[in-house]
């Protein structure tokens, strides 16, 4: 499996505020007040798939959701990075639970993209 990160070391990760924000105010069409940020570190079969830092945003103005969890990886042969941003609906309820959710959706993509 492939290891995802959000930064180098969630202590000392680069991802700054204000193009996660963006991110989640333009993925999801409202505004994002900035929260708090949380270290998540996640393990498959003993091995580290994600290591970084998620941003936790409040949400204003979402039909849905009162809360979202941003963070951005690098893009493999690129210096862009790409941008996440994951709603608090239905089974996510925490950063870990949004980070493991993308990891999920990410090997789906690369599944189905090699049928």
């Amino acid at each position: 499996m492939k290891r995802f990160t959000g930064g180098d070391n969630p202590l000392t990760n680069t991802d700054s505020r204000e193009p996660l924000q963006a991110a989640v105010e333009s993925q999801h069409a409202c505004r994002a007040s900035f929260v708090q940020t949380v270290p998540v570190h996640e393990e498959f079969q003993g091995q580290t798939v994600w290591d970084g830092v998620v941003h936790v945003f409040d949400l204003d103005g979402h039909p849905k959701a009162t809360r979202a969890y941003a963070w951005s990886s690098p893009i493999e042969g690129s210096e862009r990075r790409r941008f996440f941003a994951v709603l608090q609906l239905g089974a996510i309820k925490t950063p870990l639970d949004a980070v493991r959710a993308a990891i999920v959706a990410e090997h789906r993509q690369r599944e189905d993209g090699q049928r």
